[in-house]
């Protein structure tokens, strides 16, 4: 198991397709959703929900995301059809994380929403941690209400990402990051 921050200087995305199984275990995914849901959360409002796309349940998904495009997409391929069907197949794990951020006398809704996106970011760094690679993605149909309506987000929520999750098939590619020069000022 590593350390802290070696933990966190180490993790990197790794591409949906480059995620094989087996998936993590039951107890394994209690343990991810439980650190996901350790987040900063002014008010205690809980502005965030997890859906768990796994086993079968990963093509039902995907059904409902490629009648989506068909019907918005009346010269879409067989074979454009069927990659939007696979877009939660491409890893053993999908975790939704759902923003439910709302209007409240107290606790602005930009805070809610960064909330979820702690809960996201809380997800891949579990997933680091228990040895698993994974990618947090929204794609197009992360968008679209009819798609969100199918997987049962209520009209208000939206969702923060698609965390694919799985055994690593390559490396995680390195990308460039930002120098500290560049983005960091004092007051």
């Amino acid at each position: 198991m590593l350390d802290g921050l070696s933990l966190l200087k180490t993790r990197r995305s790794a591409k949906p397709n480059q995620l094989s199984g087996p998936a993590p275990t039951e107890p394994e995914i209690e343990t991810l959703l439980t650190i996901a849901s350790r987040v900063p959360d002014h008010g205690k409002l809980v502005p965030w929900r997890f859906i768990v796309f796994d086993g079968d349940a990963r093509l039902a998904a995907g059904k409902a995301i490629a009648a989506a495009f068909a019907a918005k997409n009346a010269e879409a391929t067989a074979e454009r059809i069927a990659t939007e069907e696979n877009r939660l197949a491409r890893a053993p794990l999908v975790i939704a994380v759902v923003s439910r951020a709302a209007p409240h006398a107290k606790i602005p809704e930009w805070e809610q929403m960064l909330s979820a996106g702690a809960a996201a970011m809380n997800l891949l760094n579990a997933a680091h941690a228990l040895g698993f690679g994974a990618t947090w993605i929204t794609e197009w149909y992360a968008y679209d209400r009819d798609v969100l309506a199918a997987l049962g987000l209520a009209p208000h929520e939206k969702i923060a990402g698609f965390v694919h999750i799985g055994r690593p098939t390559l490396a995680p590619e390195e990308r460039p990051r930002p120098a500290l020069a560049d983005t960091v000022t004092r007051f």
